[in-house]
């Protein structure tokens, strides 16, 4: 290491400087906001202002629809869970540390679309029918995780 790799440690430095506290301060006078106008006085328009024509998020239709009551649950089939040595339990942090599911955001939904061979306790938060009776015919249960 030598003076020429020196850096601030993260975080430290700021962009903020205290504005129109005279020309010594670099940002004195004006304070950036150039001569007279609107633009330069107190109680300027808001952002998105275009000096009372019609703005640009106005101008441009609505479209789709945002569910706030939506969930976004991640399905993993159950063909997956072979990964898992007989008798072993698999809960969502199982499926994280095997590198199954990268998070589980609202929940974790266990899909039937193939054979289970192993006997496995499964506690997720939810199963499709088919899923919870391939696990139970294989020996192993289907819990729901609270």
């Amino acid at each position: 290491m030598n003076l020429s790799n020196l850096k601030p440690a993260e975080g430290s430095k700021h962009n903020d400087f205290r504005r129109g506290r005279g020309h010594a301060s670099g940002n004195g006078k004006t304070a950036g906001f150039g001569h007279k106008g609107q633009k330069a006085r107190s109680g300027r328009p808001r952002a998105g202002f275009e000096g009372g024509q019609m703005p640009l998020y106005r101008r441009l239709p609505k479209r789709g629809f945002n569910n706030y009551n939506h969930k976004e649950i991640v399905a993993i089939d159950i063909a997956v869970l072979e990964r898992f040595e007989d008798g072993a339990t698999v809960d969502v942090q199982a499926l994280k540390e095997m590198g199954i599911i990268k998070e589980s955001l609202d929940g974790v939904k266990i899909i039937g679309n193939a054979d289970l061979s192993k006997k496995l306790n499964v506690k997720v938060d939810a199963y499709s029918a088919g899923a919870k009776a391939k696990i139970e015919a294989a020996g192993g249960t289907a819990e729901v995780a609270e």
